[in-house]
C-alpha cells in the first residue's frame, strides 16, 4: 500500500468516536473479544447476545461515549443485514428445496454408485463440495453425516477415510465460495468483486480440499481407527427414496447460480465496458441476488415438481426454510455490529498505522487476524466478519484481484483450528461417536490444514496475478 493510499484512505474516513490512543485501542480489542468469549464458551450465551455485549465492552473500554458505540452497532448491524440477508436467506431456500424433494439424496446416490474402493474418498470430497454450495455448514453435516455413516458401514471402510473428505468439502465451501454468509460480509466489507472472488476461490479451494480431505484422511484413519457408530445410523424410510428429481437437473440447479455469477466475471474481465449492453444483463443476472433467485424459482420445477410438489407444499418447504436462519442472520448481523464498533472506534486505522511499518504483507496480516479472532471466538463466521472490518482498510490501493484474494485470506485464516468453543466441533464429535482428544487429532487438524494450504496459496496467487 502505498503512502498516498494511506493519507487517501484516512482523509476520506470518518472521524473516530473515540481519542483513544493504540495502547488502549487494543486493549479495548482484547476486551471486546474476551468478552465474547467468556460469554460463549463459559455462560453459554447465545452468540448474538454475546456479541452484542461485546460490542459495548469495545466501546466502554475504547473511551466511547455509549450513545455513539450503540449508533456504530445499530449501524454495522443494519448495513450488514441489508447486504446478505436476502441472500442468506435465497440460499437456505434453496437448501431446503434441495433436501425435502431428494434431490440431494438423488447427487449422493449417484455419484455412490460410480464409485468404489479407493475412489470413494474422492467421491465423498466431489458430494460435500456440490451439494454444499447452497447449504450452510451446520445444515450440510446433518445432511451429509448420514449418508457418511451409511457409506463407511455398508464398504467396512475406516469412518475417518470417508468423514474427513465430507467434512472437508463442506467447510472449504463455508469458509472460501460465496454465497456462504462469511465470504459474501467480507466481500461486501472490502469492497471486493464477487464474481473475481468466486473464480480464484474455486482455484484456492480445489487443491486445499484435496489435501486436506482425501490425502490427510489416510493420516487420520491410521491416528484414529474408528468404525461407524451404529447408535447414529439413520434409518430412511422407503418411501424418501421414490419420486426424485433427475441427477441432471439435480446438479444444473444446484450450479446455476455459480455458473452465472462466473459469467459476470468473465464478461467483465472480456469486454470491460460499463455502457455495453451485454455486460449490463450479466451484471443483472450475475448478480448474487438475481443468481440466487433464479436457482430457487427453478428449483420449484426442476425438484419441486418431479418430487410431486404442489404450491401448498412449495409454500411449506419455503417457510421451513426460512425459519432456522433467524438465529444465523442475527449472528451475522452482530458480528457486522462488532465489526462496525471496532472501525468507528479507530481499531482499523491503528491496525493500518502499526502494519504500515512491518514488513509483513498485507493478505498474511488478514489471515492471521482472522486466525486469532477464529480460535478466540470459535467461530468461523464471526471471524470473518471481524477480521474484514478490521482488515478493509489493507484493501486500499489494492488492484480487483488483490482485493479479492484479501477476502480468501481471512476466509482462510477463519477455518484454522476448530476446537472447543465452536459448534461444529461438538457436531462432529458427536456425530461420529468420538471424544475430545480424537476430534481434535481429526476435525481440528483438518481444519488447521485448510487453513494453512488455502493461506499459502493465496500468498502464492498474489505473486502470480
Amino acid at each position: 500500500m502505498t503512502r498516498l493510499s494511506v493519507e487517501m484512505l484516512a482523509a476520506d474516513a470518518p472521524p473516530p468516536i473515540t481519542s483513544a490512543g493504540h495502547a488502549q485501542l487494543g486493549i479495548a480489542v482484547l476486551v471486546g473479544i474476551a468478552v465474547i468469549v467468556l460469554l460463549i464458551t463459559k455462560f453459554k450465551l447465545h452468540a448474538f447476545l454475546a456479541l452484542t455485549v461485546g460490542s459495548l465492552a469495545l466501546g466502554a473500554t475504547a473511551g466511547a461515549p455509549l450513545d455513539k458505540t450503540i449508533t456504530s452497532f445499530t449501524t454495522g448491524l443494519g448495513s450488514t443485514v441489508a447486504g446478505v440477508g436476502v441472500l442468506i436467506a435465497l440460499g437456505a431456500i434453496l437448501g431446503k428445496l434441495l433436501a425435502d424433494s431428494g434431490g440431494a439424496d438423488q447427487i449422493v446416490d449417484t455419484i455412490l454408485a460410480r464409485a468404489g474402493g479407493r475412489a470413494m474418498p474422492w467421491a465423498m470430497v466431489l458430494i460435500a463440495s456440490v451439494v454444499g454450495l447452497p447449504l450452510f455448514f451446520e445444515i450440510g453435516i446433518v445432511l451429509l453425516i448420514p449418508v457418511v455413516l451409511m457409506v463407511a458401514k455398508r464398504g467396512n471402510y475406516s469412518l475417518m477415510r470417508i468423514g474427513i473428505p465430507a467434512l472437508a468439502g463442506l467447510s472449504v465451501m463455508h469458509g472460501l465460495i460465496p454465497p456462504h454468509p462469511g465470504p459474501l460480509v467480507a466481500i461486501d466489507a472490502v469492497k471486493a468483486n464477487l464474481g473475481v472472488t468466486l473464480a480464484l476461490g474455486i482455484v484456492v479451494a480445489i487443491p486445499t480440499v484435496i489435501i486436506a480431505g482425501p490425502l490427510f484422511s489416510r493420516v487420520a484413519a491410521r491416528w484414529v481407527d474408528v468404525q461407524a457408530p451404529d447408535r447414529m445410523l439413520p434409518q430412511r424410510p422407503s418411501e424418501e427414496l421414490e419420486n426424485r428429481p433427475g441427477f441432471g437437473a439435480t446438479l444444473a440447479t444446484v450450479l446455476l447460480p455459480v455458473v452465472l455469477m462466473l459469467a459476470k466475471a468473465l464478461v467483465d474481465i472480456v469486454v470491460d465496458d460499463p455502457a455495453d449492453h451485454t455486460q449490463r444483463v450479466f451484471d443483472v443476472v450475475g448478480s448474487p441476488l438475481i443468481a440466487l433467485l433464479a436457482a430457487v424459482i427453478v428449483g420449484f420445477f426442476t425438484l419441486g415438481r418431479p418430487a410431486g410438489f404442489g404450491k401448498d407444499r412449495l409454500q411449506q418447504t419455503v417457510e421451513k426454510g426460512l425459519m432456522p436462519i433467524a438465529g444465523i442472520l442475527l449472528i451475522v448481523g452482530a458480528g457486522g455490529g462488532f465489526k462496525q464498533t471496532l472501525i468507528d472506534s479507530g481499531v482499523g486505522q491503528m491496525i493500518l498505522d502499526i502494519s504500515r511499518n512491518w514488513s509483513i504483507p498485507a493478505l498474511l496480516l488478514a489471515w492471521l487476524i482472522a486466525v486469532v479472532i477464529r480460535l478466540a471466538t470459535g467461530s468461523a463466521t464471526v471471524a470473518t466478519v471481524s477480521a474484514a472490518g478490521l482488515a478493509a482498510p489493507l484493501a486500499a490501493g489494492m488492484s480487483t484481484t488483490h482485493t479479492a484474494l484479501l477476502v480468501l485470506a481471512i476466509g482462510a485464516g477463519s477455518l484454522f483450528f476448530s476446537h472447543v468453543n465452536d459448534a461444529g466441533f461438538w457436531l462432529v464429535k458427536e456425530y461420529f461417536g468420538l471424544d475430545v482428544g480424537q476430534t481434535v487429532k481429526t476435525w481440528s487438524a483438518m481444519e488447521t490444514i485448510l487453513s494453512v494450504v488455502a493461506g499459502g496459496l493465496v500468498l502464492l496467487l498474489s505473486l502470480i496475478i
